[in-house]
């Protein structure tokens, strides 16, 4: 028998081969390059077009380089966009609804994933329905219904709407991960008397924290970027919310888009702080239903 000697090193250990990464070309660094310039492209031109006066954004055109800087737009949208009302409106708002949507789909989606009730999937398939109905062919039906129910022009007949178009995608999320979650530990808290209730609060909130975390975060972003719904429905200063305040940089007959650049960068402060520290939750909480074993 002939007896092979292999050169030191030459031979990895099967723990060693598993976590190898394999390395991306030169091409692929190259194009991922290029998509993260383009995809963040619209910011910096935002940005671009906030610090420059509007006289040269008119004379030179939005793609040329300022040739001069100034913060005074700025203090201007500031003003102009009533941020010191709609900021107070938007986040009554998110404290109002967000919470409350959440904590009613967290319900909803434990009762479908753990609970044995009648009916159960033809309900999970009505409230999955509510994610293919557009939002545009509602408007007519829920401006009647707040106008008869006296709730136009107030930050309180928003909730409604925005509360049925929510619920559908987070009871989606939670009720996923929640069917993660070991029927063992349901049941040994059944046998040592607990009830629904008690196992939803103190079993399967807990657990669920991440996937929690995750929709509270992605249904404030939406909450405080809604538009449609707050046009039609406010009609006043005092109640509007921050993406319809920003109509005011619009006129008939001219447009201030050096100021509406500078109002959308105040506008969307919070939601890039938001995405900046918390992304990892976003991924994790959306990631772990479909990982966990």
């Amino acid at each position: 028998m002939t007896t092979v000697v292999l050169p030191e090193g030459a031979v990895e250990s099967g723990e060693e081969a598993v976590n190898k990464k394999p390395r991306g070309g030169v091409g692929s660094t190259v194009l991922m390059t290029i998509a993260a310039l383009v995809w963040i492209s619209p910011l910096v031109l935002l940005v671009i077009t906030a610090v420059r006066p509007l006289s040269d954004f008119v004379a030179q055109g939005p793609l040329s380089w300022p040739g001069t800087f100034t913060m005074q737009n700025f203090s201007d949208a500031w003003g102009i966009g009533n941020f010191a009302t709609t900021y107070r409106n938007s986040t009554l708002l998110l404290i109002l609804k967000v919470p409350l949507g959440v904590f009613v789909s967290a319900m909803l989606a434990y009762a479908l994933a753990k609970l044995r009730i009648r009916f159960g999937a033809a309900i999970m398939y009505t409230v999955f329905l509510g994610l293919t109905i557009p939002i545009y062919i509602t408007i007519v039906p829920v401006f009647v219904m707040a106008r008869s129910a006296g709730l136009t022009d107030s930050l309180i007949g928003l909730i409604g709407p925005y509360l049925a178009f929510g619920i559908p995608f987070e009871v989606l999320v939670l009720q996923s991960f929640i069917r993660q979650i070991p029927d063992e530990i349901v049941e040994a808290a059944r046998i040592d008397g607990a009830g629904a209730w008690r196992i939803f609060l103190t079993i399967v909130l807990p657990l669920s924290a991440p996937a929690l975390v995750t929709v509270l975060i992605l249904d404030a972003v939406a909450t405080w970027n809604e538009f449609l719904f707050a046009l039609i429905l406010l009609n006043s200063d005092a109640h509007k919310t921050i993406p319809v305040g920003l109509l005011n940089f619009q006129g008939q007959f001219s447009n201030n888009s050096t100021g509406l650049a500078a109002g959308i960068l105040i506008a969307v402060v919070p939601i890039l702080v938001a995405y900046t520290f918390l992304q990892r939750w976003i991924v994790g909480g959306l990631t772990a239903g479909a990982s966990k074993g």
